[in-house]
């Protein structure tokens, strides 16, 4: 056996190598942590490095692949956001507050992704708490693009967007409350899924606003989503959201043809409520191109405005996450880093008569996104306004001072995907958004798993 594949082999080529006997897991572990030794002191990407774990747990999955034990994970190096438990493992969500906190039991995402023989390679970057970031207050510096390291990764899964893109691991596990793994993916050029409410346990996932949060797959395709989700997908009685799903290979589904798909284009989005870069309205342009070549029919679609879902988001966003750190916040407000205490502090003035009033306006946008629904199986959108934009230009009160793209799917409970539509002339990535009502999650995937391969976007890497 020979890890001679390149470092940014895909989840899907190393399974079928691993299976086949012609790449070794030990291998491609160390190869995988001598380029973390190498490079991420310039990225970031890591908060912890799992070293003799990772090695332990190779081993484990080549002994279990020379018994032929055929799993679709086995061997395969991954990562998670610090914000996920790891038994025996610190998880400090970048914070001074967990600094040297360390659980005793797995994370359900951990758990099910050990069970099917993954191998950790450590905990990634996050901003404060999934919220407050990036800044340079904080107990570890913010991860770095690795298309240009003086650019901005999206937040709040940092750690897990450049790591990917980078080559470091071959998929992450990031979370999303109002964007932050589709965020990730369009800056750092991968594929990231926010899925439906209750398809994947959020248990052992420190929370950020548990009426928005979700936990879902990082990866550099579609089609490597789909593998990881087929694990960490399932019912979890310890989850207070979690609900039985249909029982489906996410893997296997997203095969199937796209043609005769009605995809709807909220146009509204991103050319009138939050106007996008020129360089995002080609790329626009150029992934309709690509739909109607698969055979999708593609028509405009009109939803309510940005700004009315991100006016909900932000409400339930700052109270919940205020709630949830008052008593930390009123004895330790120093060892919160600047953007958390912007960010979380005006929860303190919302009233109960606010968030009341949010969650209804809430289930009026729900009510009327799910008529779009109606009319169209998918909805698509750009991710972002524009490419990363530069490290130094991220301000503490973004997510106030401009609606993102990304929050109507999680106040409307969407599946939501980001996929790598195209770069710009500085050969920036940028990200298409495709998302479905709930539990569409396998026609999301098949979405974006075929417009990756019509597009072409896959086949170039950054050159670190």
């Amino acid at each position: 056996m020979k890890a001679d594949a390149p470092p940014y082999i895909t989840i899907a080529e190393a399974s079928r190598l691993i299976a086949a006997r012609k790449l070794s897991p030990v291998e491609l572990t160390q190869s995988l942590l001598a380029r973390i030794a190498r490079l991420d002191p310039e990225l970031n990407a890591f908060i912890t490095v799992t070293e003799a774990q990772a090695l332990a747990a190779a081993r484990s999955a080549e002994r279990a692949m020379r018994a032929r034990r055929r799993r679709p994970l086995l061997g395969i190096p991954v990562g998670y956001k610090d914000i996920f438990d790891t038994a025996g493992v610190r998880t400090t969500a970048n914070s001074r507050i967990l600094a040297e906190n360390v659980p005793n039991r797995d994370a359900a995402v951990v758990g099910r992704l050990q069970v099917a023989g993954t191998i950790m390679m450590g905990k990634l970057a996050t901003h404060e708490f999934a919220i407050g970031g990036p800044g340079l207050d904080l107990p570890w510096p913010p991860a770095r693009n690795p298309w240009d390291p003086r650019r901005f990764t999206g937040g709040s899964s940092s750690g897990p967007g450049a790591a990917v893109a980078a080559g470091f691991c071959l998929g992450a596990l990031g979370s999303d409350t109002g964007g932050s793994i589709r965020l990730p993916a369009a800056y750092c050029g991968i594929a990231g899924l926010k899925p439906s409410p209750g398809l994947i346990s959020r248990r052992g996932m420190i929370p950020v606003a548990p009426s928005l949060d979700t936990a879902g797959p990082m990866a550099w395709t579609a089609e490597d989503c789909a593998i990881l989700l087929d694990a960490v997908a399932g019912y979890d009685p310890d989850d207070p959201v979690s609900a039985p799903a249909p029982k489906v290979s996410y893997a296997r589904a997203i095969q199937a043809p796209v043609r005769g798909l009605r995809v709807g284009v909220v146009r509204h989005f991103y050319e009138r409520d939050v106007p996008v870069a020129p360089e995002v309205l080609k790329m626009m342009g150029s992934a309709l191109a690509v739909l109607n070549d698969l055979g999708c029919r593609v028509e405009e679609a009109h939803l309510p405005s940005v700004q009315e879902y991100n006016a909900v988001g932000r409400v339930l966003i700052t109270a919940e996450a205020y709630a949830l750190h008052e008593g930390t916040l009123k004895a330790r407000l120093s060892d919160y880093s600047r953007a958390f205490r912007i960010r979380v502090l005006p929860g303190a003035l919302l009233r109960a008569a606010d968030y009341i009033a949010a969650q209804r306006q809430r289930a009026e946008l729900v009510s009327a996104t799910q008529r779009a629904f109606d009319q169209f199986d998918l909805l698509i959108s750009a991710a972002s306004t524009g490419a990363a934009p530069m490290l130094t230009e991220v301000r503490a009160d973004e997510g106030l001072l401009r609606p993102f793209l990304t929050t109507p799917a999680n106040v409307a409970g969407l599946a939501a995907l980001v996929v790598c539509g195209g770069k710009n002339a500085a050969g920036l990535p940028l990200g298409l958004q495709i998302m479905g009502p709930a539990w569409s999650d396998m026609l999301v995937l098949r979405l974006g798993h075929h417009f990756e391969r019509a597009a072409g976007t896959r086949s170039e890497r950054p050159m670190l």
